[in-house]
């Protein structure tokens, strides 16, 4: 017999290469359970949809996730226009993958297809409560990986993690940032893996789903996997090269699970580099007051970072220093990274680091799950070496005082915040006291009261935190009703006029969010996201359009010019939303009016010639290739009859405070459009024989956030004298050739010359990236496709080989020689053809090293 050799003693904190101990479905199922109840409990005390009458559509859940949700529903169900590859219903056409990368790829958003169209909000409410819920169950089951423990504690802290303060204050409403929530448990998982060799195909391919999922959360999530990977290899006490040998199985399962998801990633990379440039704040860590104050419950702020975890893991976290059970390099190790990781989110390089080198758009602090996320680890490994003794409890609890007594000072903990935490507090003292003793009290078992009181404090200060987040947004931010009666108005009158792509149909000037088209059909100007390309805001922006959001947001421009150079020959006119109180009601319903344009294609005489210049009439006529404006010199006058001051910065005009009028003189019965894109408030047509509309206007300067779109207000009095009166809600600015008086009659003749010697034929394929044109016979010049000239257009006129498009001021451009009858322009998405080949490596390699193991493993 041989001799038995006894086993080596295990290292302080390492179970690397054993398999799970029992108990991680339970624990995952617990964490599940308590997110769900956390959630639904939250919205139903602060009377928040699906539970009360309150919005939870905020900011840019309501103008972009929702309708992006909406889309996928409609390509889901095969009632879309456009594809996989173009959108052709926002912006006029745009790239649809780099949108579907940033907001649709991950797998919970599929279960839109189960929901009705017009439950749409009710289906993205469902896929946030269990994305959250994965969150959670995925940290329980990781906790129990990473050290044995009971499970009822996993599941605890698991959910701890998935009802973090940046889960209820921010990710809640942007939900894409989930799947970085569930990613950075499922990346430490992985990590796992590699140290005990196991898995290493479903670590490449959880890698892969992450990086896809959400590339932007995945790339703060691998940082924060491989900072756990590394003090986990550092605790191991491992041979050198078993460590080294450990380090490169984990760099190359990432390498290999991101290049797989290059096709998408390279995609969305490439949509961003071409994007709009938008507005950026710049950055500025927050003062020690509001950053301990995070850590409370209930606490509230957009522009902090939300590190509450419960006052049970903070508490654990705490105590991990003191926590003599523990080896001292576990507390050691644990201890540093929680708080070189939190410091690096106040340091200006690190906090760029964290957002792959590029400055928020909005909230500063998205990388705060990754502290949450350690804080929970550190308290698990402090409540998995048993007990807590007075000696660590008591520093905690001192600790948990002194962070108190600091953010007290910080007006970000408001009076409700007090007794949320003392009980709270009293609940994780008693609960963890009750933990290291072994008699029973009021007849049950020590841990499994000690388990109702930390469970119960959890779950009352995680659903006040949640409650109070989903409160105090709606103060904060703008918000936008859930599906209901005007949008199906809106799009019951989209589909009874849609005609595409004869025509395009714009859902309306009166927008109800910034992706109006998305959410209720047509095909319009408005668009918001991301990736709105630069091209198309400058483009927009030159003809008279208003935006939001930094130059993001662009809005539908209703102008009978910009109509026919985009061939929108339906549009729906809504009263203003009565869910916002920007403008009061007029009274009015929906309706349609048609006009004659022209086709899709069109063709010009010659090449653009000159640059878009300041008045946005002028650069219209450029555009259209005919002069239809007349620029009256205007007269501004205040309420005292006064001329008021001209601006001093680079809004060039005068300044309008109050009341104001702006007189011109026009010909009779031509159309009357103001442009102020700094002007706030409204302006309407007076006089005797004045039948006109209101033009509603809204801007900001400081900062510059948005501007406002050119308006139609009526047609110029039989005496050709025209009054503007002007009703300004805040200061602003009105230019020197703010009017434009537009003659209709010209206007058609050059729609019947542009129908005339335009394609006779227009179709568009079934995924939207290759459009048609025949043309008659001879066409000489150049052929215009009313579409923004973005990144990844290829034309050819008749059977030549497609070349990258040409512009035309903006707009795509063929030219023709008189030779072809024909035009055929297809979208490549910038990045495709680069992802493809990087993902084709990475599979290559994959099935490379697989096989060679394989082999490897038969040979031994």
């Amino acid at each position: 017999m041989r001799p038995t050799v006894p086993p080596e003693p295990k290292t302080a904190d390492d179970h690397i290469g054993e398999r799970p101990p029992p108990g991680p479905g339970q624990a995952a199922l617990l964490a599940a359970t308590i997110t769900v109840v956390v959630l639904c409990a939250a919205d139903a005390v602060a009377r928040s949809y699906p539970f009360g009458p309150r919005t939870r559509n905020v900011n840019d859940l309501g103008n972009q996730y929702v309708p992006f949700h909406a889309h996928l529903w409609d390509l889901l169900h095969g009632r879309a226009t456009g594809g996989l590859l173009v959108n052709w219903q926002s912006g006029f056409g745009t790239s649809f993958l780099p949108d579907l990368g940033t907001y649709l790829t991950s797998p919970f958003a599929l279960l839109v297809a189960v929901f009705p169209r017009n439950e749409i909000d009710l289906a993205v409410y469902v896929i946030t409560v269990l994305k959250i819920a994965c969150a959670g169950a995925a940290m329980a089951w990781l906790l129990l990986r990473l050290r044995p423990g009971h499970w009822w504690a996993a599941g605890l802290l698991g959910a701890s993690y998935a009802l973090c303060g940046w889960t209820v204050a921010t990710a809640s409403y942007n939900l894409m940032w989930l799947d970085g929530l569930i990613a950075l448990p499922l990346l430490c998982l992985v990590g796992e893996w590699i140290l005990s060799g196991r898995r290493p195909l479903v670590g490449v391919l959880v890698v892969t789903a992450a990086w896809i999922a959400n590339f932007y959360t995945a790339y703060m999530a691998t940082l924060a996997a491989a900072l756990v990977f590394l003090v986990r290899l550092w605790l191991a006490d491992l041979p050198r090269r078993r460590r080294l040998s450990a380090a490169g199985r984990a760099a190359l399962t990432f390498a290999l699970g991101m290049g797989l998801a290059a096709p998408m990633v390279t995609v969305v990379y490439f949509g961003s580099a071409h994007a709009s440039e938008g507005r950026f704040t710049r950055f500025a860590p927050v003062g020690a007051q509001d950053l301990l104050a995070r850590l409370l419950p209930t606490t509230y702020s957009f522009g902090s970072p939300a590190l509450f975890v419960g006052t049970t893991a903070l508490l654990l976290a705490l105590a991990l220093p003191f926590h003599r059970a523990a080896p001292r390099r576990v507390r050691a190790g644990w201890t540093l990274l929680v708080l070189v990781v939190t410091l690096s989110m106040q340091w200006g390089p690190t906090h760029l680091l964290w957002h792959a080198f590029a400055a928020p758009q909005g909230s500063s602090y998205r990388q705060t799950f990754v502290v949450c996320a350690l804080l929970v680890i550190a308290a698990w490994h402090t409540l998995s070496y048993g007990p807590l003794d007075r000696r660590a409890l008591g520093a905690a609890a001192g600790l948990l005082a002194l962070i108190a007594v600091v953010a007290s000072g910080s007006l970000l903990v408001r009076s409700f915040a007090w007794p949320v935490f003392l009980m709270a507090a009293l609940g994780a003292l008693l609960g963890l006291i009750l933990l290291g003793r072994r008699r029973p009290v009021l007849r049950m078992a020590p841990a499994a009261l000690a388990a109702v009181l930390l469970v119960g404090a959890q779950l009352g200060e995680a659903t006040a935190t949640d409650a109070v987040a989903t409160r105090m947004r709606l103060g904060h931010m703008d918000d936008y009703a859930p599906w209901g009666a005007r949008q199906q108005d809106q799009a019951d009158a989209v589909a009874q006029a849609d005609g595409w792509p004869r025509y395009r149909t714009d859902p309306g000037r009166e927008q109800t969010v910034g992706n109006d088209p998305l959410e209720v059909g047509g095909q319009g100007a408005q668009y918001y996201s991301s990736h709105t390309s630069a091209v198309l805001s400058s483009t927009l922006t030159a003809l008279g359009g208003g935006w939001t959001s930094g130059g993001r947001s662009l809005q539908s421009l209703d102008n009978a010019v910009t109509d026919v150079l985009f061939s929108v020959g339906a549009r729906v006119h809504s009263p203003p939303d009565p869910h916002q109180n920007w403008f009061p009601q007029d009274g009015t319903g929906e309706t349609v009016t048609r006009e004659d344009v022209p086709p899709l294609v069109t063709v010009r005489p010659s090449a653009a010639t000159g640059a878009f210049g300041p008045s946005p009439y002028r650069n219209q006529e450029l555009l259209l290739g005919a002069r239809v404006y007349t620029l009256p010199r205007i007269t501004v006058l205040d309420g005292a009859g006064k001329r008021p001051d001209r601006s001093t910065d680079q809004r060039q005009g005068v300044r309008t405070g109050g009341r104001s009028t702006i007189t011109a003189r026009c010909r009779a019965g031509s159309e009357v459009y103001l442009w102020a894109p700094y002007f706030a408030g409204t302006a309407r047509l007076t006089g005797p024989s004045a039948h006109g509309l209101t033009g509603r206007f809204r801007a900001d300067y400081h900062p510059l956030t948005k501007i406002a779109a050119m308006q139609r207000l009526g047609t110029v009095p039989d005496s050709g004298r025209l009054t503007i009166e002007l009703s300004p809600n805040r200061l602003g600015v009105v230019p020197d050739q703010a009017v434009g008086c537009l003659d209709t009659g010209r206007l058609h003749a050059v729609v019947r010359q542009l129908k005339a010697t335009g394609a006779t034929k227009v179709t568009v394929s079934g995924s939207g990236g290759t459009i048609r044109a025949k043309l008659p016979a001879g066409s000489k010049g150049v052929a215009v496709v009313a579409a923004p000239r973005i990144a990844g257009w290829r034309c050819a006129a008749g059977d030549v080989a497609a070349v990258p498009a040409k512009a035309y001021h903006g707009l795509i451009a063929v030219p023709l020689d008189g030779t072809s009858s024909s035009v055929t322009c297809s979208f490549h998405p910038p990045g495709l053809r680069l992802g493809t080949a990087v993902g084709g490596g990475a599979l290559v390699a994959l099935v490379g090293f697989g096989t060679f193991g394989a082999l490897r493993r038969r040979r031994a």
